[in-house]
């Protein structure tokens, strides 16, 4: 074999590979390159995070100075936007944060949401973040009766988590109907999360209102909530893609993947405590009552109008990113809460792809 024909062979598998990414219609270039631009702003938006953190680092570190001439930048950046806009808000780091949180929320939820609808699962999110919101209430009780100054949010990720296993040892033991643990951890955790906060008040002072996390706020989101979204966000797109291939087969046939000796509790497992990950972290935006919204909406509005299932996680995810951008600018425009202006502009895309699309039903494509 020639040099020449190698080297054909060579540039041929890399056009196929570069046609695999792109696709091979003007529809699916268009859907990658807004891929490629979500992630260029969930990169900026980490990297603002990144360095909200090292500007406080200590002196022999030497970044600090560099990361908080830096980080200047984005208020510069902010402090325009308000001129241009007319608002007063987008030159406070607290902005940045809660919009950085949203950006990687907006990725993160769809992406695990697109599995638990196509398994009938999306009832999941709504548990889990019940679960959350019990975790606040001990996170809550335990910072006032020891003064703890850790993450709040941390102590909800772990409650969280234990409970997402919990669920699903719960559903594996038992012989009732699937739906039936999950209503009853879903009813349990939150009489556990308000049971707790009602017993607390009366001997120990909160600070925090438990309001915020029932319907969300921009003010919640806090330096170290903002820095473990992304962390989190980071390791979930990095579990999906090491295991897209064994949450696609569990997702669409899960007796063969049982045939086929894939360990599917395990897998199952991980994709409930992703799925609790993600609800902490968008607990802060949504709150507890619709942040299971970010994970079933855009994954339904994409399914109106995708022919596959990667079309369907490509544009659940950019659906989902529009949700966000566009419920924090409807929210700070209006002066509303960020969680119902968000969960509204992802219902008005969903009508609208129901307007648009040539399905009669509203069917998930299983294709």
């Amino acid at each position: 074999m020639s040099l020449d024909t190698r080297s054909e062979e060579g540039v041929d598998r890399t056009a196929g590979r570069l046609e695999w990414f792109l696709g091979d219609s003007t529809r699916e270039r268009l859907e990658f390159g807004g891929i490629v631009l979500t992630g260029v702003l969930a990169t900026l938006m980490i990297g603002f995070i990144v360095l909200d953190w090292l500007r406080f680092a200590p002196e022999w570190a030497v970044v600090g100075p560099y990361a908080a001439l830096a980080f200047e930048q984005f208020r510069i950046v902010g402090a325009y936007m308000d001129v241009y806009l007319g608002t007063n808000v987008f030159r406070h780091p607290f902005m940045w944060r809660a919009i950085a949180t949203g950006v990687l929320i907006g990725i993160v939820a769809p992406l695990v949401g697109t599995y638990l609808v196509h398994r009938q699962m999306a009832l999941i999110g709504e548990t889990l973040a019940h679960t959350a919101f019990a975790g606040v209430a001990v996170g809550l009780l335990f910072i006032a009766l020891t003064g703890w100054t850790g993450s709040l949010l941390f102590v909800a990720l772990v409650v969280s988590a234990l409970g997402a296993i919990g669920l699903q040892k719960l559903t594996e033991r038992t012989n009732t109907y699937g739906d039936v643990p999950i209503a009853i951890v879903l009813s349990g955790s939150f009489a556990v999360g308000t049971l707790l906060i009602s017993w607390g008040r009366d001997f120990a002072a909160m600070a925090i209102d438990i309001e915020d996390f029932l319907f969300g706020s921009l003010a919640i989101v806090t330096v170290e909530g903002a820095r473990m979204v992304a962390v989190l966000s980071v390791a979930v797109v990095a579990v999906v893609a090491v295991t897209y291939k064994q949450l696609l087969f569990i997702t669409f046939d899960e007796q063969a993947a049982r045939v086929a000796r894939l360990n599917v509790d395990r897998y199952n497992t991980l994709l409930i405590v992703m799925t609790a990950v993600v609800v902490v972290g968008a607990m802060q935006i949504l709150g507890v009552i619709l942040v299971a919204a970010m994970l079933v909406i855009p994954v339904a509005t994409a399914s109106q109008l995708a022919r596959s299932f990667r079309e369907t996680l490509y544009l659940s995810i950019l659906f989902g990113q529009v949700a966000i951008l566009g419920g924090l600018a409807f929210s700070i425009g209006a002066g509303l809460p960020p969680g119902g202006s968000i969960v509204v502009v992802a219902i008005a895309f969903y009508l609208l792809a129901i307007a648009l699309s040539d399905r009669s039903g509203a069917s998930i494509s299983m294709h």
